[in-house]
């Protein structure tokens, strides 16, 4: 996996700052630079709460306030990159910090396009206000919008020895045994290669393509072949100490019918206990 720009959101809550540890992490064993963004929610603005909040301490409008509000955002903004600046350096990293005004998840998507991976915290700040929504947390939300790689990280830093690959076959999941297969070499480590199905003869099928791509690559490999709810058995899989990252392709399949239903992806996305790195 060849990357030079990592970008890391960060809010400030213990789930970003795992984010930032596993960023640290990363940029060291690949050689990458380190963009930490702290985004002021312009929805924090729009809330109609604040309209409340305005007539209580005897403004007129929201325009009144806006100044007190910025200027909090503001000196949270400094208080949260300089925290990152400064664990970076002590890593020897020298990271680029950015603060900036705008929708949370669309200022990621932008700024995203100058990077070749995103790390987002699993849970943010304002985690409960958005959960059990059809597309979730913004984590979820820029998964879907964005090109990149996203990695998607618990609240527990662990390092990364063992990577997994769940692989279904799809165009999705041919890329992510590509970054899988390259991260492993890199990491130095094992892949363990997951698929679910109750076909045998696909599961063979599957396998024995999955062993001729990785035979150029220097990587020890081994199959899990599983049965039963695709998305379930994941959760399953990941969270039994047998790899420290999974590697995935997100949204593949059925659009329309994952958007309605709830996705594979977003269910991983919100329960996984290890960081997952989904691939478009």
């Amino acid at each position: 996996m060849r990357v030079k720009n990592i970008l890391i959101p960060t809010d400030g809550s213990d789930y970003s700052r795992t984010a930032q540890d596993y960023g640290i992490y990363l940029a060291r064993k690949l050689g990458a630079k380190l963009t930490g963004l702290f985004i002021m929610d312009l929805k924090i603005i729009q809330d109609p709460l604040f309209d409340d909040i305005s007539g209580f301490m005897g403004l007129s409008s929201t325009r009144e306030i806006y100044p007190f509000i910025e200027k909090g955002m503001e000196e949270r903004a400094d208080l949260i990159l300089g925290a990152f600046d400064e664990r970076c350096k002590k890593e020897g990293i020298d990271p680029e910090l950015k603060k900036m005004r705008g929708i949370v998840d669309e200022m990621i998507i932008e700024e995203g396009e100058e990077a070749d991976c995103i790390i987002l915290a699993q849970r943010g700040e304002h985690y409960s206000l958005t959960d059990g929504g059809l597309l979730g947390s913004t984590s979820e939300s820029v998964v879907r919008k964005t090109g990149k790689p996203v990695l998607v990280t618990p609240l527990e830093f662990k390092e990364i020895r063992k990577v997994g690959l769940a692989y279904d076959g799809g165009p999705h999941a041919e890329r992510a045994l590509t970054i899988a297969a390259e991260l492993s070499v890199t990491l130095e480590s094992t892949l363990t290669v997951l698929i679910i199905t109750g076909d045998d003869e696909q599961a063979q099928i599957l396998g024995e393509k999955i062993e001729t791509f990785l035979d150029p690559y220097d990587v020890v490999m081994s199959l899990e072949i599983r049965s039963g709810k695709e998305e379930q058995e994941i959760v399953r899989f990941s969270g039994e100490g047998v790899v420290d990252l999974l590697v995935m392709g997100a949204y593949g399949h059925s659009r329309i019918r994952k958007f309605i239903l709830g996705s594979t992806t977003s269910y991983v996305i919100r329960k996984s206990e290890i960081p997952v790195l989904l691939i478009r």
